[in-house]
C-alpha cells in the first residue's frame, strides 16, 4: 500500500488550533490501528525557531535527534506518543538555504533559480520525505500560518501540485477556518469560512474536509450552507468547539467521524474501531480529580503561557497519574525581590524555577531557589533552573559569595557556571549547543534513583553552560548531592540535596518527553512530593 498523505490548512486568523486538530486526528487514525507520523511547514524565513524569542512563538520545542522546532512537534508527540525528528519541522529557511546552496554548488547547471519549479520542488521533496520506504501508512502535514498570506503561497502551491501529481485516493486536504459567534446579532456568521475556502481555492486547492473552530454548536442548516458555498458535502463539515481540554478534541472529532471520513477519502479500511480507553481513563483523571495543589512557575516569560508549554502539559499528565489537579500560578521572575519573596510564593506547595537564557529574572529565580531550600518546599529546577539553585547554594552555603556565570558576567573570578574547555574550543551560535538526547548515569541510593528506578536515562537539552567541575569539590563537602553525570563527558546532569524533602536540579528538559500516557517521572514524583508537603502543613494546623 502506498503511504497515504493528509494536508491541514488554516484561514481566516492564526491560533485556531491546525495543530490540535492535526494532532488528534493523528490519534484516531492510529488507534485504528495504523501508522501515522505528523509534519509541521512554517512560513518564516528562520531556518529553526532556536533564536526566535519565546514572545514571538511560543517555546522552542527539541527533538530527540537535536532539532529545535515549532511547538506544535510538542502536541504531536505527546498525542501519539511518538518521536518526531529533524525533518518533521521545515521551515521557509531551511527550503531557501537548501535551494541556494545547491545553486552554488552547481545543482541547477547555470539554469535561473525560482520560486517555481525550484522552491516548490524542495518543499514538495520535503512534504513527502517521511513517507519514504513505507515507514508511515499516513504522514499528516500541517501548513502554518492562514491561506492568503503572501509567505505562504510556495507552500500552499506546493499542497496544489501534491494533489494533482498523487492517485486521488492517496491525498486529501483538511481546511480549518473560523466560524465567528457575533454576540450583538446573536448569531454564528460563516463569511469568513467562505472567503477563506474561496481564496484556497483561488490558490488551486479544493479542501475534502472543512473543520469549522467555534465558540457555539454549528447548527446543521448552517453546516449545509458551509457546505453548498464551500462545494464539500454537508458530512465533510466538522464542529471544532471550544473544549474543556485539547485532550478532548479527538473525542469530539470521533463523535463526527472525521477519521472515517479520511479514511473513505484515501479508501483505507473503515472498519476497525479506533481503541481510546487509556485515553478515555485519562481524560476522566483530568475531570475528576480528587486532590488539589498550587504550584509556582517562575519564569521570565510567564506572560505568555505557550513559552512554557511542554511544562504546563507535563503538570496535567503528572497530575493525572496523581489523581490530583495542578493549579500552576506563573510568578515573573523580575518580580522577585528580598522583600517580596515570601508574599509572592506564600501558600505554594511546590517551586519550579523554569529554564531560559540571559541574566534578566535571574536574579528572582536564585532568590526563588533558596526560599525553597530553606523553607523546605519541594523544588525542581530545570536547566537555568538548576543552574540558578547551583548559584544560590554556592554563594550562600558553601562560601563562594562571588559565584556566578559566564553566562551573564563573562569576567566572572568564581566561574561556578561556565563554558567547559570541549566546548570553548567550539564556540559559537550553531555548535555550542547540547541539543536533543544525551544520557545521564544516576548514582544508586539518590533521590533521582528513586525517581526514575534505574540507573540509566535518556532526557533532551537545550543548553551552553554546564557546572564547572573545579567548583564541585566545594560543593559537594558543603552538601551539594551531584547525583547523575553523563557517562561520556562527565558533564553534571542532576544534583539535589540529602537534606531536603524534595529538592533537586536537572541540566535536562524533562517536560519534552512528557505524554498523557506515560507521565515524566520527575514531574510525577514532584506532584507527589507537593501533595506531602500540602499533608504536613494541614496536619500541623490541625495539631495547633
Amino acid at each position: 500500500m502506498a503511504t497515504k498523505y493528509v494536508f491541514v490548512t488554516g484561514g481566516v486568523t492564526s491560533s485556531l488550533g491546525k495543530g490540535i486538530i492535526a494532532a488528534s486526528l493523528a490519534k484516531l487514525l492510529q488507534a485504528r490501528g495504523l501508522k501515522v507520523t505528523i509534519q509541521k511547514f512554517d512560513p518564516y524565513i528562520n531556518v529553526d525557531p532556536g533564536t526566535l524569542n519565546p514572545y514571538e512563538h511560543g517555546e522552542c520545542y527539541v527533538t530527540e535527534d537535536g532539532a529545535e522546532t515549532d511547538l506544535d512537534l510538542g502536541h504531536y508527540e505527546r498525542f501519539l506518543g511518538i518521536y518526531t525528528s529533524k525533518a518533521s519541522n521545515v521551515t521557509t529557511g531551511k527550503v531557501y538555504q537548501t535551494v541556494i546552496d545547491k545553486e552554488r554548488a552547481g545543482t541547477y547547471r547555470g539554469k535561473t533559480v525560482q520560486v517555481i519549479p525550484h522552491i516548490t520542488d524542495e518543499i514538495k521533496r520535503r512534504m513527502l520525505l517521511l513517507g519514504k520506504g513505507r515507514k508511515f501508512d499516513i504522514v499528516i502535514t500541517e501548513i502554518g500560518g492562514t491561506v492568503g498570506d503572501i509567505e505562504s503561497l510556495p507552500f500552499i502551491e506546493a499542497v496544489r501540485q501534491v494533489q494533482w501529481r498523487l492517485p486521488e485516493e492517496d491525498c486529501a486536504v483538511i481546511h480549518l477556518t473560523l466560524v465567528p459567534y457575533l454576540a450583538a446579532a446573536k448569531e454564528l456568521k460563516t463569511k469568513p469560512t467562505q472567503h477563506s475556502v474561496r481564496q484556497l481555492q483561488q490558490e488551486g486547492v479544493n479542501p475534502d474536509i472543512i473543520v469549522c473552530r467555534t465558540e457555539k454548536p454549528l447548527p446543521l442548516a448552517l453546516r449545509r450552507k458551509v457546505a453548498l458555498f464551500c462545494n464539500v458535502r454537508p458530512y465533510a463539515v466538522i464542529e471544532a468547539i471550544d473544549q474543556k481540554s485539547i485532550y478532548e478534541v479527538p473525542l469530539n472529532l470521533q463523535r463526527q467521524n472525521l477519521d472515517g471520513i479520511v479514511l473513505n477519502l484515501l479508501k483505507l479500511d473503515n472498519t476497525i474501531e479506533p481503541n481510546l480507553d487509556a485515553w478515555k481513563c485519562f481524560i476522566d483523571r483530568i475531570n475528576n480529580p480528587s486532590k488539589q495543589i498550587d504550584v509556582a512557575l517562575v519564569g521570565k516569560y510567564v506572560e505568555l503561557q505557550d513559552a512554557y508549554k511542554s511544562i504546563l502539559e507535563a503538570f496535567i499528565h503528572a497530575g493525572a497519574a496523581n489523581h490530583t489537579r495542578v493549579r500552576v500560578h506563573p510568578i515573573q521572575s523580575e518580580r522577585i525581590h528580598e522583600e517580596n519573596v515570601k508574599e509572592l510564593l506564600a501558600g505554594m506547595k511546590g517551586i519550579v524555577v523554569a529554564p531560559g537564557f540571559g541574566s534578566r529574572g535571574a536574579d528572582g529565580k536564585i532568590l526563588a531557589s533558596r526560599y525553597a531550600r530553606e523553607q523546605k518546599i519541594p523544588f525542581l529546577g530545570i536547566c537555568l533552573g538548576m543552574q540558578m539553585a547551583i548559584l544560590d547554594f554556592a554563594r550562600n552555603v558553601a562560601d563562594i559569595p562571588e559565584a556566578d556565570t559566564t553566562e551573564f558576567v563573562p569576567e566572572t573570578e568564581h566561574p561556578v557556571i561556565d563554558l567547559m574547555e570541549k566546548e570553548k574550543e567550539m564556540m559559537g551560535m550553531n555548535n555550542t549547543m547540547r541539543l536533543g538526547a544525551y544520557q545521564s548515569k544516576i548514582s544508586r541510593g539518590t533521590l533521582a534513583y528513586k525517581v526514575y528506578g534505574k540507573q540509566t536515562v535518556r532526557e533532551r537539552h537545550r543548553h551552553r553552560y554546564e557546572l564547572n567541575d573545579k567548583y564541585i569539590p566545594a560543593l559537594v563537602k558543603a552538601g551539594l548531592k551531584i547525583s547523575a553525570k553523563n557517562p561520556r563527558t562527565g558533564f553534571v546532569e542532576i544534583v539535589e540535596l540529602p537534606d531536603h524533602p524534595f529538592f533537586i536540579g536537572v541540566q535536562f528538559h524533562p517536560e519534552l518527553k512528557s505524554t498523557p500516557e506515560k507521565p515524566a517521572p520527575l514531574f510525577t514524583s514532584f506532584v507527589e512530593a507537593a501533595l506531602a508537603y500540602r499533608g504536613t502543613k494541614i496536619a500541623g494546623i490541625k495539631s495547633l
